[in-house]
């Protein structure tokens, strides 16, 4: 009796890896163009301003924030709030991990799941600041990395993805701040 329970529950686990819905349709080419464009704008504004200043200003998941502001802009993961305090959290708790244990496999990694939980808890679910954590386990930089790249890159992809998001008359960001 036990191996027919044991043996359900892994044909049904295996079910559940075939998956059973279609692939969604592909966006229409005028979001792709606004997506490609907004992405490009937002990122060379970071990356120009990051050369002219010669501060560090680029991060590497807001690659990953451009293609939720401008590919998918009116996603709870898409707003203000979100990007900003998101990626504030995650860098927050990945240098307050390296500081009390060092960039250790398993400190990246409570790391990690410390920062998805609070920012459940906030409801400011940004995933891309989810490679914070690992991003400082890597570079290990100084405390000053939650100013400069994370609060100032952020903000200013938040402030292209304003004006650019509101350019098209069918098009409305954010939905919301708070």
């Amino acid at each position: 009796m036990a191996n027919e329970s044991s043996a359900t529950l892994e044909k049904n686990f295996f079910m559940k890896l075939r998956g059973g819905a279609d692939c969604p349709p592909r966006a229409n080419l005028r979001l792709i163009g606004l997506s490609w464009l907004g992405g490009c704008l937002a990122i060379g504004v970071v990356a120009y301003l990051a050369a002219m200043s010669h501060a560090t200003l680029m991060l590497g998941s807001f690659g990953a924030s451009c293609v939720l502001l401008f590919g998918f802009p009116e996603s709870p993961f898409s707003q203000p709030r979100n990007v900003i305090a998101g990626h504030f959290i995650a860098s927050l708790v990945g240098l307050i991990f390296l500081a009390l244990f060092g960039a250790q496999w398993w400190s990246v990694a409570l790391a990690v799941g410390t920062t998805i939980a609070l920012m459940q808890l906030t409801r400011t679910v940004h995933p891309p600041a989810g490679s914070n954590p690992v991003i400082v386990m890597l570079t290990l930089p100084g405390w000053n990395f939650l100013w400069t790249p994370t609060l100032i890159g952020a903000a200013l992809l938040v402030l292209v993805a304003l004006v650019f998001n509101n350019l098209p008359q069918d098009r409305a960001y954010p939905k919301y701040w708070y």
